[in-house]
């Protein structure tokens, strides 16, 4: 929550998220815990996680190609403005985005974080 005199706003968990930006992962870096990948899964419910923990992923479907390569597109801006990418399948009216972290050998909170900024471009 944040305090302005008498106004109060409640900061969403996804909004500290979004606002967040990746780190660099080394390999020597562990990767989350099923426990904690769980915590930072909530914030971001509309994505689902992989049994193994080891990757999340969310189905977007729009009206037709143009608008799924617009998403797509912008979801490679971010990608790249964090240096962090994503495996996306597309097809003509579908975009499926797909976040591990490959230096850490799954998830890591880069990939919670960029879920996140995904969700953002849909409002």
């Amino acid at each position: 929550m944040l305090h302005f005199g008498t106004a109060t706003i409640t900061v969403h968990a996804v909004d500290a998220l979004k606002n967040q930006r990746c780190r660099p992962c080394r390999g020597e870096d562990a990767p989350l815990g099923e426990a904690a990948a769980r915590k930072l899964l909530a914030q971001v419910p509309q994505w689902s996680m992989e049994k193994d923990a080891a990757a999340i992923a969310r189905a977007f479907t729009f009206k037709n190609y143009l608008r799924t390569m617009a998403f797509a597109n912008a979801v490679a801006y971010i990608a790249q403005q964090e240096d962090h990418h994503p495996q996306m399948t597309l097809t003509y009216r579908a975009c499926e985005v797909r976040w591990t972290t490959h230096a850490v050998g799954g998830l890591s909170e880069n990939d919670f974080i960029c879920a996140a900024k995904v969700d953002a471009l849909l409002g």
